[in-house]
Order: C-alpha cells, then sequence, then structure tokens
C-alpha cells in the first residue's frame, strides 16, 4: 500500500500497489524528535548571560503564561511531572496508609508517587476503546481509605471526566490529574488544567512541548497552589525563591520537610518558547494522525485509536492494536519487522501490575485486569512528532499494512 499525493483537488489518495517510486524501499524514522526553535536557544543564551540560571523570574513568568493558556488560576512549574503528582497529593492531604486510586495502563511514575507518601496506589483497569482508566472499576474500588483518584488521559484522549468527578464528590475524594500527555486537550469544550483540584503536566524530551526536564501543576485553589510552591523548594518560607535578588532578603523560614523539585530558569527560558507554538504543534500532530487513519482504513488487522465525540485529543501517542487473531506473528515480532524496516516504536504501556515491583509488593496477578492486559499484547505507539514528513507517515502506513498483509493468518 503506498500512499500518495495527486487526487482530486490535491488531496491524498491512497492504493494496493506494490512498493513504487513514490516511497523509498527503506528509510529511518525517529520515534520522536523535539523541535526547538533558534529563539528558544536565544532565550536559553540571554538566560545564561543575565546570571539568573535557577528558579526566578523566566520560572515566574512561564507560569503565568501557561496558567493564561490553559484557563487555571494558578499554575506551579516543577522539575517534572512526577515531582507535579507527589506535591498534588501530598498537597490534597494523602498520608500514610491512605489509599489512591490508579489505573494499571499507565507509567510508574502514576503510581509511585502515592508510594513516596506511604499510600497504597489501588491499581483498576483501563476502558477497551480509549485505554483510560474505567470509572466503574474506580467506583468499585473505593474504600473507607481512599483518599485521592488519579486519572490518566491516555496518549492524549481525555477521561471520562464527569462520571469521575461524581465518584469523587460522592465519596470526598481528591481528584489529580495526570495530564502528561495532554497538553493541550479538552473534555467537552473545557481545556485540561481547569477541571480537578490538580492537574499535572510533563515537559520531558518527549511530550507535547518540552523544557528537556520539567512539569507544571495547575489549581483553582490558592492554598493548594501556596503548599505545592512551600513544598517544592525544601517547605521554604514564601518568598525565599527571591531571597538573592535586588529585592530579596537573607532570612527564611523551614515550614515543611519539603523536597527540591524547583524548575531552572534556563528550562523555563525554553517552555516559554514552546508554550506559544503548542498550538502550532498539535495542529501538525493532528495532521499525521489523519494521514495515519486515512492509510489504516480497512485493513482488519489493525485498529486505529479512538476520539470520543466532543473531546479534542492533544494527540501526543498514537497507538495502533494489532488483531492478533488474524496474524501469525504476535505484537513483538511486528515490532521487530518495524524495526528491520528503520522505523522506531514503543509500547505505552505494560500494565503496572504485571511489573515485578507491584506483583511482588501488592501480590496482583497478570489476569487481575483483563482488558489491559490484553490491550497490552497488542499496542504499539507509531511514531508521531510535529516534524515528522508526510512521506515518513507513508513509509509507515506502507510497512504496517505490508507486515500485516505478510503475515495475514
Amino acid at each position: 500500500m503506498i500512499c500518495h499525493n495527486g487526487g482530486p483537488d490535491g488531496a491524498t489518495t491512497f492504493h494496493d500497489n506494490p512498493l513504487s517510486n513514490t516511497l523509498p524501499t527503506s528509510m529511518e524514522v525517529p520515534f520522536f524528535v523535539p523541535d526547538v526553535s533558534e529563539e528558544e536557544i536565544a532565550s536559553v543564551v540571554e538566560t545564561l548571560r543575565s546570571g539568573w540560571l535557577t528558579t526566578g523570574p523566566k520560572v515566574r513568568q512561564f507560569e503565568d503564561l501557561f496558567a493564561d493558556y490553559v484557563g487555571a488560576r494558578h499554575a506551579v512549574a516543577v522539575n517534572s511531572a512526577t515531582a507535579a503528582l507527589h506535591l498534588g497529593l501530598e498537597a490534597a492531604g494523602v498520608r500514610r496508609d491512605d489509599e489512591v486510586i490508579v489505573p494499571t495502563m499507565t507509567f510508574t511514575a502514576t503510581a509511585e508517587v502515592a508510594v513516596y507518601l506511604g499510600a497504597r496506589p489501588v491499581l483498576v483497569d483501563c476502558l477497551d476503546d480509549t485505554l483510560n482508566i474505567d470509572p466503574d472499576a474506580v467506583a468499585a474500588a473505593v474504600t473507607d481509605r481512599t483518599k485521592a483518584i488519579v486519572p490518566v488521559h491516555y496518549g492524549g484522549q481525555p477521561c471520562r471526566m464527569d462520571e469521575l468527578q461524581a465518584i469523587a464528590s460522592e465519596h470526598k475524594l481528591a481528584v489529580i490529574e495526570d495530564a502528561a500527555h495532554a497538553l493541550p486537550a479538552s473534555y467537552r469544550g473545557q481545556r485540561i488544567g481547569t477541571l480537578s483540584a490538580v492537574t499535572c503536566f510533563s515537559f520531558y524530551a518527549n511530550k507535547t512541548i518540552t523544557t528537556g526536564e520539567g512539569g507544571m501543576a495547575t489549581t483553582e485553589d490558592e492554598a493548594l497552589a501556596e503548599r505545592m510552591r512551600t513544598m517544592r523548594l525544601h517547605g521554604l518560607s514564601k518568598g525565599a525563591w527571591n531571597r538573592f535578588a535586588a529585592q530579596g532578603a537573607w532570612y527564611y523560614e523551614i515550614l515543611e520537610a519539603g523536597y527540591k523539585y524547583n524548575l531552572t530558569d534556563i528550562a523555563a527560558a525554553i517552555g516559554i518558547g514552546q508554550l506559544a507554538r503548542c498550538d502550532d504543534f498539535r495542529r501538525q500532530r493532528y495532521r499525521v494522525v489523519q494521514r495515519y487513519d486515512q492509510g489504516l482504513a480497512g485493513l482488519a488487522e489493525v485498529r486505529t485509536p479512538v476520539s470520543r465525540e466532543g473531546d479534542e485529543s492533544a494527540w501526543h501517542l498514537y497507538v495502533i492494536r494489532l488483531e492478533t487473531d488474524r496474524l501469525t506473528i504476535d505484537r513483538n515480532a511486528f515490532i521487530e519487522e518495524l524495526t528491520a524496516r528503520g522505523i522506531k516504536t514503543s509500547v505505552h504501556y505494560t500494565p503496572l501490575h504485571m511489573h515485578p515491583y507491584y506483583a511482588r509488593t501488592y501480590g496482583y496477578k497478570p489476569d487481575d485486569f483483563p482488558v489491559a492486559a490484553a490491550a497490552y499484547e497488542q499496542i504499539i505507539s507509531l511514531p508521531i512528532f510535529p516534524t515528522m514528513s508526510d512521506q515518513q507517515v507513508d513509509y509507515v502506513v506502507d510497512c504496517v499494512r505490508s507486515i500485516a498483509e505478510e503475515h495475514r493468518a
């Protein structure tokens, strides 16, 4: 299957001919390439020359711009989304022996932050369509020890927040969203970042915007924001961040045993420029999504990702699911075939309950969460990034189709 331009009105068309001159027989397609502009590089250089490298005016500017962008009252910049999740749970009152409900289909950071606080992460299954957390499974997992729910917007697709908020309201639970994949995403017209007690974003190198390493917590609650600001920097008293500025004072107090989670001005200098391009990045990823959807349409061996009507995904990931009963090879062999053709892929994720730590510590078994376990054997994250060319997308499509056709059961 080759995808090429040249249909009516310049539209993309597809046909079933073997490889032609439209695409090379092989090419290297990375899984992700960060897009850092010359302006962002210049901003970093300017910051280096300013003499203020750690948390300072650039961080404050980044926080203000980010809060305005998502529509939140407060934004607290930190050095990772993991830090944001930890601070969010701590500020919401999660303590030792509490329980925090977490999807098994996520990266370990979502659950391990509960462990940091001495709480127990209670894993639940996911929905079969979006692989987001299953609200019914959440409702069934609530006990008198449950303190919080941590939904993960898998791949950038918003969770069913109305249902989750209703459960939280009924049981007086905090909702701390893991939105590492979800900038910018919207749920029923409302931007992710404004729906819950705290929402946590990631600026890791492969996220929708990057600061290299970094994260942000947003909230509408001033008390939560102040608690997170205090705890992100050793529990220092308010205003201690600027004690080395001209208007600052040497004196500070330790109010709590806090953490070292502050973001640097160097990182914020990148983030300010990245945030200005966030909408354009999303449009470019959606261009890739549409081309993938068109190119893989009608291929019985592959399910493409879905998006719920009324929601807007950030499209951080493009995750296909193999109909393995229609193939003579499994998911791992399919990935090996793609790798041999120069295409880098990933798997998001091995469900947490299948990892040694969670199985050993909490007694989880592989079949405890059948939807996630079944999906794990089928999912492949294809390359998607803003600067991905149409030719690269078409090559990936062609390879997926040819592998599926060669190994059709």
